[in-house]
């Protein structure tokens, strides 16, 4: 419910503000130029820190008829209002050392009065400066709830700046530049309530009273400027402004500006009248100024700039996620009352809606009476035979704000004699994966009247291989015949079509019953080991992705494991060394061998090989790298014993440790060679190595428990923490 609060409260005044948001920061971005474009016309190596204001000023009484005032600009240039030796009134930059003018106040352009103003007030006058203070209070509510959000997604303050999990583009950038301007912004907004306040007088400015005994006044002893005892250790850097006396009058003094305080001085004697510090309130205006317009250096007005680009962006982006969150729309051809088989959602960002929303259409399509929901409105359902749940977590391990009330209500909702199914989704970045889902099951077991029709299935960073192996299974025991949901396009860049040429097709290796594809490129493609490329059979549409292996030449290995009824294995099976194939690269970055790492263990079964073939071979830098493979025999190894132990024989491969369930009386499978060497695979990590993990998901399930397991045995840190670092990497079907 917390969560749902700051959510909407972050979405509904972002869509109220949506517009003032877009002309802020518009003419933020024009605004923000000024400082820079000062900064590259009228830098100066000078250090204002190290010149002494008395020095300057008699600079100017000797260069000067008459000096009326100084100024320094909070990007460090320094004014001067005089009058020449011609009687001319003028006002221009100079040098602060020598006096001499530099050049003339540059004037601010058209444009910049334009955007000034619009960002003032809109061209309303009070009315609009009430609008844009408005603006800026929702701004720092908008950006609060944003932290807020932030950490619930990265399940505590302590990884706020934790790798964050890669949804799709929009996504990922709203939180990533979020998390980076957080604060800049955050001072925009509150800076911008602030300077609102002072130019609507709702709070008036101070205006500073001297109290002065005129009478007592002397001109007694007569001091140069640079023995005046009141401004001896005063820098020009201290100084905002300096007013000169306009007649020799004891009564008229030097009026000194300074960062926190205002002196009067007398003009003979150079002691100090009266001094007043300037209140709290017209300090935070000054440093409020000074931040809002990044008018104190260029670096701050760069930082200011990208802010107000990313606000644009986070207007953008906000949408499309809202957007994105509303594709999958829940639709239904049948009444919850006629339902049979009733699907049940639970989603904080929308992905987990397509997965489900294909199950309804694959279920529909096979005749089953399906009614599709969230899990919030779960209800009586009169004819449920079947109860299945597709659900994510958020946070740390909590429900999604649509099935937060779920568990609740399915202890106060009666629905008799029905088999259930769920269906977790998550990330095993986070320690808390999939955590409600599980929590869903144990509340499902417990209930008489609720018969599992499978175990918990997870699957990990929306892979379609994982949930495609949670559909077969469930098809298999459900009678039900389903289709093939296709991989996510927004995580993988595919290229076009090219050609390819069979260099070798190997035999088929019969007690694996697996066989090897080497293929080369018709034009000068580049392709990287851990690639996926997409192969359509004669006359199919939907492509099989396959793993591959690069050598060196840039000759592709795929490992292939033949199908009795699988139209692209024997399509693949068919083919002999000379002919050509159409197929697509799929660059595939998450899962490529590390260019920097003491320690790489590849852990792989069956044909899981292929891609690790290639980043053997590779391995130039001779990392130290381990092949951890599981098959059912020894016979299966012949497949790819040339390639590995050439890899052996050049240092480009340390170790090939392989596991044979079908070998040996006893069954050893790879996460039992795993088992032996636990301790050293917890060092491997702790010290940055990289573990990569290729094959099937059945055993990415099982090689992960394992892995969790020894981490927190050894290391006291759960796995999750090393695949933030990215010392995890996996491409599991």
């Amino acid at each position: 419910m917390t969560l749902s609060i700051w959510r909407y409260s972050h979405l509904a005044l972002a869509v109220c503000s949506f517009l003032f948001l877009i002309i802020a920061s518009l003419t933020g971005i024009v605004l923000a130029f000024q400082p820079i474009n000062n900064e590259f016309q009228l830098s100066s190596n000078t250090n204002l820190n190290e010149i002494p204001v008395a020095k300057t000023i008699d600079a100017l009484q000797q260069n000067y008829l008459e000096i009326l005032e100084v100024k320094i600009t909070p990007s460090h240039l320094v004014t001067a209002s005089v009058i020449t030796d011609e009687g001319d009134l003028e006002e221009f930059y100079i040098d602060p050392i020598t006096t001499e003018k530099i050049c003339d106040i540059i004037p601010e352009t058209a444009t910049y009065k334009f955007a000034k103003t619009l960002h003032r007030s809109l061209f309303l006058h009070t009315t609009g400066r009430i609008f844009m203070m408005l603006t800026s209070f929702i701004l720092v509510i908008i950006t609060i709830s944003g932290f807020v959000l932030i950490i619930k997604r990265q399940q505590g303050i302590r990884h706020f700046f934790d790798r964050i999990i890669n949804d799709h583009f929009f996504q990922y950038s709203h939180v990533y530049l979020g998390r980076v301007l957080l604060i800049p912004i955050l001072i925009i907004s509150i800076s911008g309530v602030l300077l609102s306040v002072y130019q609507l007088n709702i709070v008036t400015h101070t205006v500073l009273e001297h109290s002065i005994d005129e009478d007592n006044l002397s001109e007694e002893p007569t001091l140069l400027v640079e023995e005046f005892p009141g401004i001896h250790d005063v820098y020009l850097s201290d100084i905002k402004s300096i007013e000169f006396p306009f007649s020799p009058d004891v009564t008229d003094f030097y009026k000194f500006y300074l960062e926190d305080r205002e002196l009067v001085i007398n003009q003979y004697t150079g002691e100090v009248e009266s001094s007043i510090r300037y209140p709290f309130s017209e300090i935070a205006y000054q440093w409020g100024y000074i931040l809002h317009t990044g008018e104190s250096s260029y670096w701050w007005a760069t930082i200011l700039l990208l802010a107000a680009i990313a606000i644009l962006f986070f207007v953008v982006s906000g949408f499309k996620i809202t957007f994105k969150r509303r594709e999958a729309k829940l639709k239904n051809k049948y009444k919850r009352v006629e339902a049979t088989h009733v699907i049940l959602v639970g989603s904080e960002g929308g992905t987990t809606l397509k997965f489900a929303v294909w199950l309804q259409e694959q279920l529909t399509n096979n005749q089953k009476k399906v009614y599709i929901d969230h899990l919030n409105n779960y209800t009586h359902y009169p004819k449920l035979q079947q109860l299945l749940i597709l659900t994510a977590s958020y946070g740390v391990g909590e429900a999604p704000s649509n099935a937060s009330k779920f568990i609740s209500k399915f202890s106060n909702v009666s629905n008799t004699n029905f088999q259930f199914t769920v269906l977790g989704f998550g990330s095993l970045a986070y320690k808390d994966y999939c955590k409600f889902a599980y929590e869903v099951q144990a509340v499902l077991k417990k209930s008489p009247n609720c018969t599992p029709v499978l175990p918990l299935h997870t699957v990990n960073n929306q892979s379609a291989e994982s949930f495609n192996q949670w559909v077969l299974q469930y098809a298999e025991v459900s009678g039900v015949a389903l289709g093939n949901y296709k991989r996510n396009e927004d995580a993988f860049k595919h290229s076009r079509e090219k050609e390819f040429v069979v260099q070798v097709k190997t035999e088929l290796e019969t007690s694996s019953n697996a066989f090897m594809l080497f293929l080369k490129p018709t034009d000068k493609s580049k392709f990287k080991s851990g690639d996926l490329v997409g192969i359509s059979p004669a006359q199919e549409e939907h492509q099989r992705l396959y793993s591959v292996g690069v050598l060196p030449n840039q000759e592709l290995v795929l490992s292939i494991k033949l199908h009795e009824y699988g139209k692209c294995s024997n399509f693949l099976n068919n083919l002999s060394a000379g002919e050509t194939i159409k197929a697509s690269r799929i660059k595939n970055k998450s899962f490529y061998f590390p260019k920097r790492a003491n320690h790489v263990v590849l852990i792989a079964t069956g044909t899981g090989i292929a891609p690790f073939l290639g980043m053997v071979k590779q391995n130039t830098s001779k990392i130290a790298t381990h092949l951890f493979w599981g098959a059912k025999n020894s016979i299966s190894y012949n497949l790819y014993a040339d390639i590995v132990s050439e890899a052996l024989q050049n240092k480009q491969l340390e170790d090939f440790i392989p596991a044979y369930s079908r070998e040996f009386t006893e069954k050893q499978y790879v996460q039992d060679k795993l088992k032996e060497k636990s301790e050293w695979l917890a060092g491997v990590l702790d010290s940055g190595g990289v573990i990569m993990i290729c094959g099937s998901v059945l055993m990415q399930k099982d090689v992960l428990e394992l892995l969790q397991s020894i981490c927190l045995e050894y290391n006291g840190k759960p796995l999750s923490y090393y695949q933030k670092k990215k010392q995890l990497l996996m491409d599991c079907y």
